[in-house]
């Protein structure tokens, strides 16, 4: 229903370059929290940054079961670190830059992006926000022909390595919601700082603190029209949400396939435990919870790629995938017993990196409240709509 043979051959292809340039590097880059920057180039050359993006900068301008293909794959190598940070590049900053960018930032920002060349990171959540975007206290002054940037962003994925930031910020605090905007920055901003902050999982991304102490931020580094960043953010957040369930899902599938293949080996009893009542009944509920989160997943993928805004629908997707791949985690490394505990075993990451599944991008208390606005309430959200033909003549 949504795979053609061009979908497969491209599973099949990227399935073996990550095999291939990915998987010997993981165990190096989960201890170092720091990827080569080779990886991102081969990337770049391989055409997976470009895959929802235009042919004029370089992209391929795929439908998004490119991208969902790209995902799942991805957490397949059970690195979540190494897929967030190659998916929130793709798919956080680089979602910005396409939708909000002028002619000269794509140019600047994009087509590099796409290469390989540049990485980049998204910067919303502050210190004493989290889920309340619209409570964010970092400010941008308008100053003749450059703004003044103050304030702080944490939990950011990419956010100490990357060569650019996109940043949210108040221009006009008096608005509240109503007077955020987005900026593009350069790393090597004078003012701009970071701390590299120690997680419980996603180790071999790199998650960082940042403060902005003065920084200038040239005018036409603005992104979109001043005042309208939180529509922008809230657009962008139905992607964002998708593609956590969709990592949810494939999550959970690379948890219960290795588990059965490991059932099917360890013997108890004078038997395999896959013959055991108790274990096989408990992987058939997960494997039938997992199945109906998938192809919700891509049903709702399907409305997206045509253009729907299903806020809902990917507000479900995430609550409710990253739950059951939270117990899921949980419950196959207690079938691997004493080997799901140690760390040569693939269960005791798999179930670190999945629990921030139910925290980022939105946590499942703020998820729950969003879904009853709408079904209790009657709250619809709508889309921004964002002029193109005026931002290329910027």
């Amino acid at each position: 229903m949504y795979f053609t043979e061009e979908h497969n051959a491209f599973r099949d292809s990227l399935k073996d370059f990550l095999k291939r340039e990915v998987s010997p590097h993981i165990e190096k880059w989960e201890k170092t929290g720091d990827i080569d920057r080779f990886i991102w180039e081969k990337f770049g050359e391989m055409g997976y940054f470009g895959l929802a993006y235009p042919e004029e900068y370089g992209g391929l301008d795929l439908d998004f079961f490119y991208t969902v293909i790209l995902l799942e794959e991805l957490q397949k190598i059970n690195s979540g670190g190494f897929a967030a940070a190659i998916w929130a590049h793709a798919y956080l900053a680089m979602t910005h830059l396409k939708s909000e960018g002028d002619h000269h930032i794509k140019e600047k920002y994009l087509a590099p992006s796409i290469e390989g060349t540049k990485i980049g990171c998204l910067c919303v959540t502050e210190p004493f926000g989290g889920s309340d975007v619209a409570g964010m206290r970092s400010t941008a002054v308008k100053q003749g022909d450059h703004y003044i940037l103050n304030g702080s962003k944490t939990f950011i994925t990419n956010g100490v390595y990357s060569d650019y930031l996109v940043v949210a910020a108040k221009t006009a605090p008096e608005l509240g919601n109503k007077g955020i905007s987005i900026f593009v920055i350069d790393r090597d901003s004078e003012g701009l700082s970071a701390t590299k902050l120690d997680k419980l999982g996603w180790r071999a991304s790199d998650t960082g603190e940042i403060a902005f102490d003065n920084v200038k931020v040239p005018a036409e580094n603005l992104m979109g029209d001043e005042n309208k960043g939180f529509s922008y953010i809230m657009q962008h957040f139905a992607s964002e949400r998708l593609i956590m369930g969709i990592n949810a899902h494939a999550r959970s599938e690379y948890a219960i396939e290795y588990t059965l293949d490991y059932m099917s080996q360890r013997t108890a009893f004078g038997t395999t435990i896959d013959k055991f009542q108790a274990l096989r009944h408990k992987i058939a509920e997960h494997a039938a919870e997992v199945e109906m989160c998938k192809e919700f997943n891509y049903a709702t993928a399907r409305k997206l790629d045509q253009g729907v805004y299903a806020v809902k629908e990917a507000t479900m997707s995430k609550l409710i995938s990253t739950k059951i791949a939270d117990q899921v985690a949980y419950d196959c490394l207690q079938f691997l017993g004493g080997y799901g505990y140690m760390e040569e075993y693939p269960m005791a990451r798999l179930l670190r990196d999945s629990r921030l599944g139910p925290i980022g991008g939105g946590t499942s208390e703020i998820l729950r409240e969003i879904i009853a606005k709408m079904i209790i309430d009657k709250k619809e959200y709508k889309a921004p709509v964002i002029d193109q033909k005026e931002l290329a003549g910027k």
